[in-house]
């Protein structure tokens, strides 16, 4: 019978990621060999905007005099939301195993256009900065080219 009570095994995470689609590799070293972990998946950051919108904001009179206005007010971009929404996924679940200690660092590997808002997203989850960010969409190479993007200096 296994022991409850023993400490969870610490790893280093690599998360890479874009809007759509995100893989976490652990290794226990910072230089060993990279496993799958988990991958999150994203099917509305793969969405076209019109299928995002669901409605428009109607028209309205004013309260007083003969004029009408839209009801819609100032809005993000409905694909920029959805891609903030699924960075503070990510965020959270990296936040959660710095937190508990079994995280001894995280690598951040994500397109360019998505790795802005997973730092922002990992700033307010997590107390500690990654060990090594990677602007670059690589989502679907494997692992080897992957472990030579991290590992290089």
């Amino acid at each position: 019978m296994a022991n409850a009570n023993l400490p969870p095994e610490k790893t280093y995470w690599i998360v890479v990621a874009d809007e759509s689609h995100a893989i976490i590799y652990t290794r226990k070293t910072r230089r060993g060999p990279l496993q799958k972990l988990l991958s999150l998946d994203n099917a509305a950051g793969r969405m076209k905007t019109g299928a995002l919108l669901a409605d428009r904001g109607g028209r309205s009179y004013d309260s007083f005099g003969t004029g009408r206005h839209t009801m819609a007010k100032e809005k993000t971009d409905p694909k920029k939301h959805v891609a903030t929404a699924f960075a503070k996924q990510i965020a959270e679940r990296i936040g959660k195993v710095t937190h508990d200690g079994s995280c001894r660092g995280y690598a951040l590997v994500a397109a360019p256009r998505f790795l802005g808002m997973l730092r922002d997203a990992v700033s307010t989850a997590c107390k500690f900065e990654p060990f090594k960010t990677i602007d670059k969409e690589v989502v679907d190479k494997d692992t080897a080219f992957l472990q030579k993007l991290v590992d290089s200096d």
